[in-house]
């Protein structure tokens, strides 16, 4: 099976892990360039992340840039034609299921069917607390939102959904999702995570594993998918090492990929020999255009050396 690789959208999020100091004044004139690019050369996906609210004390690290995922992505997708969009990951669990439904299934019917809807835990304590939402409980309240989401994305008009924590029934939601099955991605790379991908997910997002640790979370995933019965196929992603493609003339840092592109694709091919079957690329950059630049390099002199 073919390897495909989709992007996490710059400026729409700004840890400071990631980010580059051009996307400071971008906006949403960037992000149009940017998925574009991205929808005219062959990448799978455009992601955007999710957070409410962060706390001041974890401002200086992650910022308070945060884009909402559907409101984001709903702006590309009219811009865009083939590429799809993915929220990598929404924090379900902020939200009751009927409201997460309704705003991602809207989201997949204006696009013509384009939506992954990845899904995770969260991790600001402060943000769960704000909203009233659970902290302590967050892994259980993910595992019954998967549920009431597949229930509430799937083709019933009205939807009935029975669990500890929510319950609906007779109560209708329309525009319904253009899928007739929405692909949920489960996020995450703790032991909790890993399970919950397996035996929840149609897709699996690691969150930045090196490529040690990588084959062997691989095959508990699979081996919890075969003990549990689950023939589905499941896809396996993985976020590579920053890259560039060509020598870069400037310090892109000790852990970027750059050289030829036949050595990247070398190189990236390994993760494919793993079991992954989307990879999630990210480009060092100065500027939108150097980074539009590397992603329509990548696709044209790298890619087509992937599989």
């Amino acid at each position: 099976m073919a390897v495909v690789y989709g992007i996490q959208l710059p400026v729409q999020s700004q840890s400071t892990l990631y980010a580059e100091p051009w996307e400071a004044a971008a906006g949403p004139d960037d992000l149009l360039a940017v998925a574009r690019v991205a929808d005219a050369h062959g990448f799978d996906y455009v992601a955007c992340c999710d957070h409410v609210a962060i706390p001041r004390r974890l401002a200086a690290a992650m910022s308070t840039v945060w884009y909402d995922p559907v409101a984001t992505l709903s702006f590309l997708a009219a811009a865009t034609e083939r590429v799809r969009l993915l929220s990598h990951v929404a924090v379900v669990g902020l939200r009751h299921p009927l409201v997460t439904a309704k705003a991602y299934a809207t989201l997949d019917h204006l696009s013509g069917g384009r939506l992954v809807l990845g899904v995770g835990a969260g991790h600001v304590r402060e943000e769960f607390e704000a909203v009233g939402a659970d902290f302590e409980g967050r892994g259980a309240v993910l595992d019954e939102t998967i549920d009431a989401l597949r229930a509430a994305l799937g083709p019933d008009e009205f939807p009935e959904h029975h669990g500890p924590r929510y319950s609906f029934r007779e109560l209708g939601q329309r525009p319904r999702p253009a899928q007739a099955r929405v692909p949920v991605w489960v996020g995450g790379s703790s032991p909790a995570a890993v399970r919950r991908a397996a035996l929840k997910g149609d897709g699996w997002l690691p969150q930045g594993d090196p490529r040690g640790r990588l084959a062997e979370r691989i095959a508990r995933l699979r081996r919890l998918r075969e003990e549990a019965g689950i023939e589905a196929p499941i896809t396996v992603g993985a976020i590579t090492e920053a890259l560039y493609v060509g020598e870069p003339g400037w310090d892109t840092g000790r852990r970027t990929l750059s050289g030829k592109p036949q050595e990247l694709a070398e190189s990236l091919r390994a993760y494919g020999e793993m079991g992954v079957r989307q990879i999630q690329v990210r480009f060092r950059s100065r500027s939108r255009t150097e980074l539009t630049d590397q992603m329509a390099a990548f696709a044209t002199d790298v890619a087509p050396h992937l599989n």
